[in-house]
């Protein structure tokens, strides 16, 4: 993983496709255990405050000290964070609008499910089309929720499932690792002062066989006009 920014609050990083997020009983390598082993103290505290899909990229801000995961958890629970990911998914979109549907976790993995359902949870984000090309449409999705899987599970409920994600009904694997889908930008309220941190990451470079010219040039345009010094 790439690191995005580093101070004695906080660390972000650019976590790559088929990384988790977390321990798990795979005892593949993870985010956080890896930021423990960056840090000099013999018990370091790092707080994980919001995850990602392992297949999924993109930025991962913890906690380096237990205010900061307190004011960090605080504010993706209430949902005053904003995150904005990149998507490539099969087939054409265009123009802009919301999707919204309810998730549930009845079984192993989840599933989109009636409003009905017991257990189902409101899951919204916005969406817009930046380009289109080769039978791809290239997203910017804001999220208002943060259900699990959830950008994967709404484009696929669309017929437009996120390119490489075999899972939900991608046509084939992608020519890079993982699936397309990253988080480029992350705005959060600072621990001090009144302006938001906005932090940006650009796609791996696996997906560079399923972008166009045009494509390149307008996640390059959208992640400068995020973060004009990055």
């Amino acid at each position: 993983m790439t690191v995005l920014h580093e101070d004695d609050q906080i660390l972000v990083v650019n976590k790559p496709s088929g990384l988790l997020a977390q321990p798990d009983h795979t005892g593949d390598p993870d985010v956080l255990t890896l930021a423990k082993e960056r840090e000099e103290a013999s018990d370091p505290f790092v707080g994980l405050v919001h995850r990602l899909d392992r297949p999924t990229s993109g930025i991962m801000v913890l906690a380096r000290t237990s205010d900061a995961a307190r004011v960090l958890s605080r504010q993706f629970r209430e949902r005053t964070v904003q995150k904005e990911y990149l998507a490539v998914v099969e087939g054409t979109l265009r123009g802009a609008g919301t999707w919204r549907d309810y998730i549930a976790k009845p079984g192993r993995h989840p599933d989109i499910v009636g409003p009905d359902h017991p257990d189902g949870k409101p899951a919204a984000l916005d969406w817009q089309a930046l380009r289109r090309g080769d039978g791809r449409t290239l997203l910017r999705i804001q999220l208002r929720t943060g259900r699990p899987h959830q950008v994967r599970l709404q484009a696929a409920e669309r017929g437009r499932p996120v390119a490489g994600d075999t899972r939900y009904g991608a046509t084939g694997p992608s020519p890079g690792s993982g699936i397309a889908l990253h988080h480029a930008i992350l705005r959060v309220e600072p621990l001090s002062g009144d302006r938001m941190d906005t932090y940006v990451a650009p796609p791996p470079d696996g997906w560079a066989p399923l972008l166009t010219a045009e494509m390149e040039a307008v996640i390059e345009q959208a992640l400068t006009q995020a973060h004009p010094g990055h």
